[in-house]
C-alpha cells in the first residue's frame, strides 16, 4: 500500500507539473504572425545546428519562425540565447549567423552566451537585458515552459510556435520534456533556482 501511495503521489506531481505549463500559456501561444501582439523583444532559444553530423531540425525550424516574425515587423530586437561551452560549440553565434544570412540586420541581434537552460535564458532576459515583455520563439513545448517561468519572474510573455519535429528525435525530446517540467515546477516553487551566470547588465539596441 505504501508503494502504491508513493507511486500515485509521484504520478500526481508529474501530471500537475506538466499541466501547469499548459495552463500558464493558455491564450499566449501563436502560430500565425498576423495574430501576434507587437513586441519590442523576441527571444530565440538556443540549440545546435547539427547533431551527430546531421542537420538539427529544431534549429532550422526556430530560425524559420524567427525570420517569419521579424519580417512581419512586430519585433525590434532579437535575443539569441544559448550555450557557449567552447570555441567549437557556440549556439548564439550559430543562430545569429543563420539569421543574418536570412536578411535580419546583425545590429538588431543580441547574443546571450549564458542561456544554459530555459530558466537561465528567461531570467537573464529580464535581469541582464532589461526586457520585461518578451516574445519567445521555439517549439510549443519549450514556449509553454518558458511562459510559466516568465510569469513566475514577473515577465509579460507570449510565444510563437516554431514547427515541431516529428522524427524519432522529436519523440525523445517529448519524453525528456516530462521531466523538464517537473524540474521547472520544483525550481519555481521549492528550490528558488537562479541562473548559473548573471553579470553586468547589457543594453539592448535602441
Amino acid at each position: 500500500m505504501l508503494l502504491l501511495a508513493l507511486a500515485l503521489l509521484i504520478g500526481g506531481v508529474v501530471a500537475y507539473a506538466n499541466f501547469t505549463a499548459v495552463w500558464a500559456s493558455r491564450g499566449r501561444l501563436f502560430t500565425e504572425v498576423s495574430k501576434l501582439p507587437a513586441a519590442k523583444v523576441g527571444l530565440v532559444f538556443g540549440t545546435t545546428d547539427r547533431v551527430n553530423g546531421r542537420e538539427n531540425l529544431y534549429f532550422r525550424y526556430r530560425i524559420d519562425a524567427a525570420v517569419r516574425v521579424w519580417k512581419s515587423g512586430k519585433l525590434e530586437t532579437l535575443i539569441v540565447s544559448g550555450d557557449n561551452r567552447s570555441r567549437y560549440y557556440n549556439e548564439p553565434e550559430k543562430m545569429k549567423q543563420a539569421l543574418i544570412e536570412r536578411g535580419i540586420p546583425g545590429a538588431r541581434i543580441v547574443c546571450d552566451f549564458a542561456g544554459l537552460r530555459t530558466l537561465d535564458s528567461v531570467v537573464r532576459a529580464k535581469e541582464i537585458f532589461g526586457a520585461d515583455s518578451i516574445l519567445f520563439i521555439s517549439q510549443r513545448f519549450q514556449n509553454e515552459r518558458a511562459i510559466y517561468l516568465a510569469k513566475a519572474n514577473g515577465i509579460e510573455a507570449y510565444g510563437f510556435n516554431a514547427r515541431d519535429v516529428e522524427t524519432q528525435a522529436g519523440w525523445k525530446t517529448k519524453i525528456r520534456e516530462v521531466g523538464a517540467r517537473v524540474k521547472m515546477w520544483l525550481d519555481v516553487n521549492f528550490l528558488n533556482t537562479r541562473p548559473i551566470h548573471l553579470g553586468e547588465k547589457v543594453e539592448l539596441p535602441e
